[in-house]
């Protein structure tokens, strides 16, 4: 990597790749920048100001990375479902049965995402 130049740290936003609208880009890329945030800001030597900027932009960035992880959720848990056939009626286990039934039958271990420590 190469040493960033004094203009660089003079406008941390455009020092870490941004693109105006955090919205608008992949979750890879609002990852690396939201680490090359954490990183500058953990390294210190800025400026209130520069801090302040690098702070907000590491939210913006975060939010980015939350919203993209929720949609692959979301997605997950609809082609889940659609394996399963979606079946909810009367009788039917929730989501977190199919999990426990799998799990007890491999040596009674806990399913995954499952926190409830017992």
């Amino acid at each position: 990597m190469t040493a960033k130049t004094d203009e660089s740290s003079a406008d941390p936003a455009k020092s870490i790749g941004a693109t105006g609208s955090a919205g608008s880009i992949g979750y890879e890329q609002a990852r690396d920048e939201l680490i090359e945030v954490v990183r500058r800001l953990e390294a210190g030597g800025t400026t209130l100001e520069e801090s302040l900027a690098l702070w907000e932009r590491g939210e913006e960035l975060a939010k980015v990375c939350r919203r993209w992880l929720d949609g692959a959720r979301a997605r997950l848990d609809a082609a889940l479902a659609g394996r399963d056939g979606g079946d909810q009626g009367p009788g039917a286990a929730g989501p977190g049965a199919r999990d426990e039934e799998a799990s007890a039958g491999a040596g009674g271990e806990r399913g995954y995402g499952d926190d409830s420590g017992a």
